[in-house]
């Protein structure tokens, strides 16, 4: 067990900010499949959540600034202390805001413990080509299935039972539609032809992990899918390219009314933090 006080931070936050699909509350009492909590987390604030990252699994609750993370120091300095970015002051990007954006201050307030997390550059290909066209909730339960049915099965210390996230030799060789079983509809194809080209090193992962936000932005819109604003959500949630600003429906109206013309260039290089500030507001509290 890991305790630490924490500002800026904020569990049910991160949760809610569609960047990550494998957290989600733990009801009291019974282990909790995050797919199927998006709901009951809706209804009442949870303190307690579990986070399964690539083949990790972390349960962790907080009350307040009050955090406590259910894994060795060891592993939580190695691994989850960096995944939840917990050595920056997220305080300084929000100073960084021009008190005269008074919309920007309001959201960035109301998304005061968002982090960008450090996640896995595969599994964020494979979450963001099956969110094409697609909501959180039915995002969550496709890969939920898609793990269930090729990820490793896992245990904990504790006995909890819990499914890795597939890698892309679990998946090269499927039919380009087999995936379709785990309700993924025509993004199936996406998701096996990336596993190719990552299987059979067409795409080499760990190189574009060593790229320029621009050069990587290029190289993963070479795989079959990958649009701009997908790019730009692997980008900032995986490789941490924080001038990446992806645009979905829900920010393209948010700058329609508040940013006219054009989001300010005065916040370079911090886009993507302020943009999971602005993307949480109007999904939660709308634009």
């Amino acid at each position: 067990m890991t305790e630490r006080k924490l500002s800026h931070f904020s569990l049910g936050q991160i949760c809610r900010s569609g960047q990550c699909f494998r957290m989600g509350p733990l009801m009291p009492g019974q282990p909790q499949n995050p797919a199927s909590a998006e709901s009951a987390e809706e209804e009442q604030p949870w303190s307690r959540y579990r986070i399964i990252a690539g083949s990790r699994y972390l349960e962790a609750e907080q009350q307040g600034e009050n955090c406590v993370f259910y894994c060795e120091e060891s592993e939580f300095d190695d691994f989850w202390k960096g995944y939840f970015h917990l050595d920056k002051d997220y305080g300084e990007y929000i100073r960084r805001i021009c008190p005269e954006d008074s919309y920007l201050v309001q959201a960035a307030a109301a998304g005061y413990g968002i982090r960008i997390l450090h996640q896995d550059l595969w599994e964020m290909i494979v979450s963001f080509l099956i969110s094409q066209q697609n909501n959180i909730v039915r995002i969550r339960r496709c890969i939920e299935n898609l793990c269930e049915r090729y990820g490793e099965t896992r245990c904990t210390d504790t006995g909890v039972i819990y499914h890795a996230f597939p890698v892309p030799e679990a998946l090269a060789g499927l039919k380009e539609d087999a995936l379709m079983a785990c309700n993924l509809g025509y993004r199936s194809k996406y998701v096996v032809r990336a596993a190719r080209n990552v299987a059979e090193g067409i795409f080499d992962l760990s190189g574009v992990c060593s790229l320029s936000y621009e050069d990587a932005r290029q190289e993963l819109m070479k795989l079959y899918g990958v649009g701009e604003k997908g790019a730009d959500c692997i980008c900032l949630f995986a490789l941490r390219h924080f001038q990446a600003f992806p645009v979905d429906t829900h920010i393209r109206q948010a700058l329609l009314k508040h940013y006219p013309d054009g989001f300010p260039g005065r916040y370079r290089n911090i886009q993507g933090v302020l943009q999971q500030y602005i993307f949480y507001d109007t999904l939660w509290n709308g634009c």
